[in-house]
């Protein structure tokens, strides 16, 4: 924009500051008719928080990726879907928080190929998140409510298998549903980031990602808790042979780790349940969207937090990791997991 400054009048004076203002407050002053204003909510104290809760998740859920990883005698179903579930709660605080706090406080300098992929990104770990909370809730209930046939059931390779297909469906089914909307994509100027869809893939995407898994989730673990407490009232009750205290030691492990991951999964639908409405509900002011923001990124950091507080291996593997120790010769074959 080019500015004539051979007039000094005072109106002129002060009509040439307006258009230099109003042109320091677009986000492509060279596309002056065109283009976005910037943001002005970047020195909200939520936006702040936002990225505080981002490096955090990113922090915990890599040591959980670490150790997971590297030490051998982690190297079993169960944790193999805290791994998967790791993942896609690191890329959570890598990519969706700071992403949409971006998003939702600056201008999109990155064009529209960026915004559909960044999107397709976004969609992705939210399905997946979903998907290994699932998982995990099937996990559980086979290890409750089928003890016996547990380990014919669940093997390290079918839970590889579970885990690869669920990652491959939430690419392809993304791919999809961004690919729906990207005709109905409509940003109003440049230097925006925006994804419309309308009400036929919003009631579809509703049904796929959020009803069914939660509907899922809730019925595994409510058949979880109840056959949980009639356990745990057979364990208290028996007082016989080496045999049956072997037998109630293995039980006690196991309602340990339905206790955890039950914690796990409703953490997880406290936190993503006000994330998605608020996602369906259109438009919501700006500190409702950074509130559902930091939600959803809150039960990613708590999920590791939840590891550290009621399975000692992972304080153990955190010890080795800060300490350098997984460095070493021969640290994979440490011994994490007390043997018994």
């Amino acid at each position: 924009v080019k500015l004539k400054t051979n007039r000094k009048t005072k109106g002129d004076s002060r009509s040439l500051m307006m258009e230099v203002y109003d042109v320091e407050e677009l986000c492509f002053p060279q596309l002056y008719n065109t283009s976005c204003r910037k943001p002005k909510m970047s020195r909200n104290p939520l936006v702040f928080l936002l990225f505080f809760i981002s490096v955090l998740t990113v922090t915990l859920n890599l040591l959980v990726i670490i150790s997971v990883s590297h030490f051998r005698q982690l190297h079993k179903t169960t944790n193999f879907l805290l791994l998967s579930l790791a993942i896609s709660d690191f890329l959570v605080g890598f990519v969706l928080c700071p992403g949409e706090a971006v998003r939702l406080t600056s201008c999109w300098f990155l064009g529209d190929v960026m915004c559909v992929l960044y999107i397709h990104i976004v969609s992705m770990i939210s399905c997946a998140s979903v998907g290994n909370i699932v998982l995990i809730s099937v996990d559980r209930y086979v290890a409750i409510c089928y003890p016996l046939h547990y380990h014919r059931r669940i093997t390290v390779a079918r839970i590889r298998l579970c885990i690869s297909l669920c990652w491959i469906y939430s690419a392809l089914y993304c791919i999809t549903f961004v690919k729906d909307g990207i005709s109905a994509k409509q940003a109003s100027c440049h230097g925006e980031c925006l994804f419309f869809i309308d009400f036929g893939a919003a009631v579809l995407d509703l049904i796929v990602t959020f009803t069914v898994p939660v509907t899922v989730i809730i019925v595994l673990y409510s058949r979880v808790f109840v056959v949980a407490v009639f356990q745990a009232r057979a364990i208290r009750s028996t007082v016989t042979a080496v045999s049956l205290q072997r037998s109630a030691t293995v039980g006690k492990s196991e309602l340990k780790a339905a206790r955890t991951l039950g914690i796990l999964v409703i953490v997880f639908l406290i936190c993503f349940c006000p994330f998605y409405c608020a996602a369906l509900g259109g438009d919501v002011s700006f500190n409702t969207s950074v509130a559902v923001l930091c939600l959803f990124c809150i039960s990613s950091c708590l999920n590791p937090l939840i590891y550290a507080m009621f399975y000692p291996w992972f304080r153990k593997a955190v010890k080795h990791i800060v300490t350098l120790k997984i460095f070493q010769p021969g640290s994979s074959k440490a011994n994490i997991i007390k043997q018994h």
